[in-house]
């Protein structure tokens, strides 16, 4: 009898850990703008560099056996967002890909996830290591939502529905990605899907969507939807954000097209030798900035969920070294630390006796 019901209970466990599954995945086929793009063909999307990005799987299991500290020791100084006056161009880093950026009056949030995992599943997956600084009512009124891809750690569907309801802002989203936002129920009116360098005027932003290298996919089925960065411009004032992507050559593209950059915001951190061309390494990401011509670089992207082999402060440690040899303002926040960008906080190394 015992045996039966903690069957019956394991059973139970393993069901309530994949209830949220089935809605996760979001929209399983993609909407008809997709099978127009230039960069959609045979049924996926693809690189610039149009080759599958390598993994090793055997060299990834080696540098996981590594013995690094991988999350922090101590508690992360998470501090409570100071969002003030908008006027001001600020960037408030709120934790792995998710930033607030005020430009011009306005307000763009980045890769919103406020949820405990990123995950398929609110149970299992990659936990956050630090509280969320603020929730998504605590937000203020927001007039962009730009989401670059559409794996878990930067497109949540717990967040987008809160969001939904809180907000009044529309999402702007790579070419597919709109079907998975559809499926939880935002209304068409509210989403505008952009194919690469396809601009749209929000609130008075000219919002651009530029090409990164990586992938996507929700399920099994790998580049279903369109992976982007983007480039936000006001009247005077212009910022960059990466999203997910390897190094590549497009950067210097960019920077000629629509450099050069008040403020860059640029993914750091997930990086492994065994992946080389899904995530910039620290080293990578000052290199990008530097293509971009950019002026100020804040590093995104690490700190929050771990998903690579390398300690819990690499990022940091290795962006901060590589600026320093360049010559490249840096400013390293802490989750919900404001940062001015006319006048940024020289980065103090909070984070150098966390791990």
């Amino acid at each position: 009898m015992k045996i039966e019901l903690g069957a019956a209970a394991a059973v139970g466990l393993v069901g309530l850990a994949f209830r949220d599954v089935p809605r996760s995945l979001g929209a399983l086929k993609p909407g008809p703008r997709v099978l127009r793009s230039p960069h959609f063909r045979d049924g996926s999307f693809h690189n610039l560099r149009d080759e599958p990005p390598a993994t090793e799987p055997v060299r990834a299991a080696r540098e996981y056996a590594r013995r690094e500290q991988r999350t922090p020791l101590t508690p992360v100084p998470v501090m409570t967002p100071r969002f003030g006056d908008p006027e001001a161009l600020t960037v408030h880093w709120l934790g792995h890909g998710t930033s607030l950026v005020d430009i011009e009056g306005r307000r763009v949030l980045f890769d919103p996830v406020f949820s405990q995992r990123c995950s398929p599943s609110s149970l299992v997956g990659p936990k956050r290591v630090h509280p969320v600084p603020v929730t998504v009512t605590g937000l203020p009124r927001l007039d962009v939502i730009a989401i670059t891809h559409d794996h878990y750690d930067h497109l949540d569907v717990a967040s987008v529905r809160a969001l939904l309801h809180a907000q009044d802002a529309p999402f702007v989203v790579p070419l597919g990605v709109g079907a998975h936002l559809e499926r939880w129920g935002v209304p068409t009116s509210r989403i505008i899907e952009l194919d690469w360098d396809e601009a749209a005027v929000v609130a008075g932003l000219r919002i651009t969507a530029t090409g990164a290298h990586h992938f996507s996919g929700r399920a099994l089925k790998r580049n279903p939807t369109l992976w982007c960065s983007y480039v936000v411009a006001g009247t005077d004032k212009k910022v960059f954000y990466s999203g997910d992507s390897g190094y590549f050559e497009g950067y210097a593209g960019i920077g000629a097209a629509h450099g050069p950059f008040d403020v860059t915001l640029i993914q750091v951190g997930a990086y492994s030798a065994s992946w080389p061309d899904i995530h910039m390494t620290p080293e990578e990401g000052v290199t990008a900035h530097r293509d971009l011509r950019g002026e100020l670089m804040i590093p995104v992207h690490w700190g929050t969920f771990v998903l690579a082999p390398h300690a819990w402060n690499d990022p940091p440690n290795r962006v901060k070294a590589e600026a320093k040899l360049h010559g490249v303002r840096l400013a390293v926040p802490r989750p919900g630390e404001r940062i001015d960008v006319s006048a940024p906080q020289e980065p103090d190394g909070w984070w150098e006796t966390l791990a």
